[in-house]
């Protein structure tokens, strides 16, 4: 739907009395804001990393653990268990090893002449 018509839609709600005052500025003020909820998820999806200090073989299943809150041991057995599906584990740990990036990879370097 446009912004247009989804500002139309909460006018007319907000003057049938649908909407409280309150409630219309502030769908108004989350329309307006565009897709700050989308833009979230890219940034939450965009900060998996590979774990470096949980690491068995690549950090794959440390790093989902650290994203998710879900223990490193319990993505581990399901990459297994997917392992013996067809090996789609297999691939599909492959491929999170090679797209996701390590934490190393997103530490700040210092800067030369300090140790």
């Amino acid at each position: 739907m446009a912004m247009s018509d989804e500002l139309a839609r909460l006018g007319d709600l907000h003057q049938r009395g649908v909407l409280s005052d309150d409630e219309f500025a502030r769908a108004k003020a989350r329309v307006l804001d565009g897709g700050s909820a989308a833009s979230s998820g890219v940034a939450a999806i965009n900060s998996l990393r590979r774990s470096v200090a949980d690491r068995w073989l690549g950090g794959v299943c440390g790093g989902l653990g650290e994203f998710t809150g879900v223990s490193a041991w319990v993505w581990r057995l399901c990459f297994a268990l997917m392992v013996l599906c067809a090996g789609t584990g297999m691939l599909a740990y492959v491929l999170l090893w090679i797209f996701v990036p390590s934490q190393a990879a997103a530490r700040p370097l210092p800067a030369l002449g300090s140790r």
